[in-house]
């Protein structure tokens, strides 16, 4: 089942990037193939590009801390999953820890390393690290895949820290709404928000079957959702018929 995610603020949308951005080095790094690495690394240092333009770290351990203590005053409560709560608050901890122990701003190490940032300074110009260009980086391409494996994996781990909390606080965000079945009338939706706790995401389910896909625009105040076709040969074209999809509305 189709699912998109639209952030209400740049706090989250900065999350939902750098999520993606992770599933992607994470997929490539696995993968084991010389192109594979290559997509790896330049989307490792799209991430580190990222996390360097935000206070991440400090607004993920406040995060983490918020989150456990809403749970903690959970505990007891016969509604809730006793073994699950304490699951979750355990790997609150693990994270929370894991992101203190790092003294620096996240990625500081890897932008130490002169040689990651070279690369990183070519990979902004169109088919800027060939081989002609970055003799170096020809070089390690063709070490092998368990060597390119490890150096990645060295590089990535002072991030991975980051990334549990950042799954932590999205999977509890994702967690945290009621989720509503609803009719866009000919692929338009408008829906008026309100209440003392604003919404900080929606998120959007649609049936394998429909050719269509969301655009929305949202604040505080109001959701607009228009359902779009594409040909690939024009811009997305406005969806015609009734589309029922499922909302959430999520904050933390």
């Amino acid at each position: 089942m189709p699912s998109y995610d639209y952030p209400f603020n740049e706090r989250i949308r900065t999350l939902l990037r750098v999520e993606d951005l992770f599933a992607k080095v994470l997929y490539h790094v696995e993968a084991g193939h010389e192109y594979n690495h290559h997509s790896a690394l330049l989307t490792f240092l799209q991430i580190l590009d990222v996390v360097d333009r935000s206070e991440l770290k400090l607004d993920l351990l406040q995060e983490l801390e918020r989150q456990k203590n809403t749970m903690s005053l959970l505990v007891g409560n016969p509604a809730i999953a006793a073994d699950t709560l304490k699951s979750i608050i355990n790997d609150i901890d693990v994270a929370s820890d894991a992101l203190r122990a790092e003294n620096t701003k996240l990625g500081q190490s890897l932008r130490a390393n002169e040689w990651l940032m070279s690369i990183k300074q070519r990979a902004g110009i169109p088919g800027g690290v060939c081989e002609f260009d970055v003799p170096s980086y020809h070089y390690w391409l063709g070490l092998g895949e368990s060597r390119r494996r490890e150096d990645l994996l060295n590089w990535l781990n002072p991030l991975l820290p980051m990334h549990k909390a950042i799954v932590i606080i999205l999977h509890i965000l994702r967690g945290s709404g009621i989720s509503t079945k609803l009719l866009a009338s000919s692929g338009a939706y408008q829906q008026m928000l309100g209440g003392a706790k604003p919404a900080q995401m929606l998120k959007i389910d649609l049936a394998d079957n429909l050719t269509c896909f969301p655009e929305v625009s949202a604040n505080k105040y109001a959701i607009n959702i228009r359902f779009n076709v594409l040909d690939f040969t024009q811009k997305p074209q406005k969806y015609d018929e009734d589309v029922n999809f499922t909302l959430t509305l999520c904050n933390l």
